[in-house]
């Protein structure tokens, strides 16, 4: 058993809005008329596609490899016919449109043959190369390649698997512990055996009993059927928002606070959503690719609840099953804290894409006017990081980045607790998000300038090099011509003057 829970600062205690969406259990989504599936699934990378126009796939069939150290590779969420390989507008917030590869779907739903691998069998090697092939990603929003972070050569004491879920409306994670526990817990095995942790603690908030006792079950079932001697302990942890942050789990199960700058191997732990757990064990058990997710869909709806989605599947299709209900002014994807506006229906689902919301005046009211910050430090008591927003603000604000930097502003986790509990009602997030932009931007300018400098530097050299180089053979020639000049001229003196003795 845990000896103890520790705590987090700050955080806050919104309402859960947990029931709406948690009761009934999980659903498939029919197949809509054409799958979008992005080449860009997260914010590290991309894949290459390796397939044309009007080739037929199986599902399950890779259909874009990854491409440079962040990439993972994508599969065909179900057996059809390429129908374009086009720009489609992506869910993100700025609207912008990615390379993706449509499917018309056949639907005969014809997979690949499967290719299982025993964990106990294969090679560290050859289980992180499958995990890589198999496209899995954290699924708690990150989308960070799995393979890279397990492959990571440091010394694990403790795998954290992340069942908090505190977000208000998310409840895809809760319905998939209540339901597929069992896979759960196999793939924090194998996570345990790649990492090599001494312990296995799946930490869920507490206002998940159902879940917490399915997870219990099957953690209790699977340490008596093997003999590995790991047992996987369900940690039940208080109720508070963002309890689900990975240095908040770790602070919460171990009391190990990460700092700024580093990162939780650096302490010996590592944390895995509870989807990504249950991908590996699909990846490794059945040889089934990271092709489907589970997706929260509730708010101003007819139908809320949780469904078992096909990667690729456009938003608008989902909404059309669960029924728009008058009076929806808005579309969000993600929580209510982390989520930001759909700014197109048209966008597909992704492997980060967790919940959908159908925002309405009555459930999400307009907030009052911005009012001026007056530097109360409610902002700053309810930071989990330790930061103080109202200075990020002013700074953000005024334009001043250099401040805003040595105010730790990339430190910032954006999970809006300052902005939920301002006084002055200030979308401090969005200032946040300006700030960091216009940061990135100038660092890409000045890289690109110290860029071109370093290239223009390099070809002024080269130009010198060159031409002293040029000098110098014109000098060797010139001293070359000199010395046969010399000797022609002394062998011409030497012949004259053998010329000129007595015979």
């Amino acid at each position: 058993m845990i000896a103890r829970l520790f705590h987090f600062r700050g955080g806050i205690e919104p309402d859960p809005h947990k029931r709406e969406s948690s009761a009934a259990p999980i659903r498939p989504v029919p197949l809509p008329p054409k799958l979008i599936v992005p080449l860009i699934q997260g914010s590290r990378g991309g894949a290459r596609t390796i397939v044309t126009v009007g080739d037929k796939v199986l599902k399950g069939q890779c259909i874009g490899e990854a491409e440079g150290a962040g990439g993972t590779a994508i599969h065909a969420p179900t057996s059809g016919t390429v129908m374009e390989i086009d720009r489609y507008p992506m869910a993100h917030p700025s609207g912008l449109a990615s390379l993706a590869i449509v499917l018309e779907p056949d639907g005969e739903e014809r997979w690949i043959t499967p290719e299982p691998l025993d964990p106990a069998r294969a090679s560290r090697e050859e289980l992180l190369l499958r995990i890589q092939a198999s496209g899995i990603v954290g699924m708690g929003g990150a989308t960070f390649p799995s393979h890279i972070k397990i492959g990571k050569e440091s010394r694990i004491d403790t795998l954290l698997i992340n069942g908090a879920e505190c977000e208000p409306w998310i409840t895809c994670d809760d319905r998939l512990m209540r339901e597929r526990a069992a896979d759960i817990v196999a793939g924090a095995k194998i996570l345990r055996h790649l990492n090599g942790a001494r312990r296995v603690l799946v930490g869920i908030e507490d206002n998940k009993p159902e879940a917490i006792a399915a997870m219990t079950a099957a953690a209790h079932d699977a340490h008596g059927k093997d003999d590995s001697g790991v047992d996987v302990e369900i940690v039940p942890i208080p109720t508070r928002y963002p309890a689900g942050g990975e240095k908040q789990l770790i602070r919460v199960l171990t009391g190990i606070e990460i700092p700024a700058g580093k990162i939780a191997s650096d302490f010996g732990v590592q944390c895995f959503n509870v989807g990504t757990a249950h991908a590996v064990c699909r990846a490794l058990a059945h040889g089934e690719a990271m092709i489907s997710r589970i997706v929260t869909v509730t708010g101003n709806v007819e139908r809320p609840g949780n469904y078992e989605v096909l990667l690729g599947t456009p938003v608008h299709h989902l909404f059309a099953l669960c029924g728009l209900r008058p009076g929806t002014d808005r579309k969000l994807m993600g929580g209510p804290m982390m989520g930001f506006t759909l700014p197109s229906l048209d966008a597909p689902i992704t492997k980060g894409s967790n919940c959908l919301i159908a925002a309405s005046p009555e459930l999400f009211p307009p907030p009052p006017p911005e009012q001026p910050c007056i530097r109360c430090g409610t902002c700053a008591r309810s930071c989990p990081i330790g930061l103080q927003p109202f200075a990020l603000y002013w700074a953000g604000r005024a334009k001043r980045f250099d401040d805003a930097n040595r105010y730790h502003l990339f430190d910032c986790i954006e999970c809006g607790c300052c902005a939920y509990v301002c006084p002055a009602h200030i979308p401090l997030v969005d200032y946040f998000r300006f700030a960091k932009s216009e940061i990135r931007a100038r660092d890409e300018e000045d890289k690109a300038a110290s860029q071109a400098r370093a290239r223009f530097e390099a070809r002024v050299a080269r130009l010198e090099r060159e031409k002293a180089e040029k000098a110098a053979r014109l000098a060797a020639k010139a001293a070359e011509t000199r010395a046969s000049l010399a000797a022609g001229d002394a062998a011409l003196i030497a012949a004259a003057q053998k010329n000129q003795e007595p015979a």
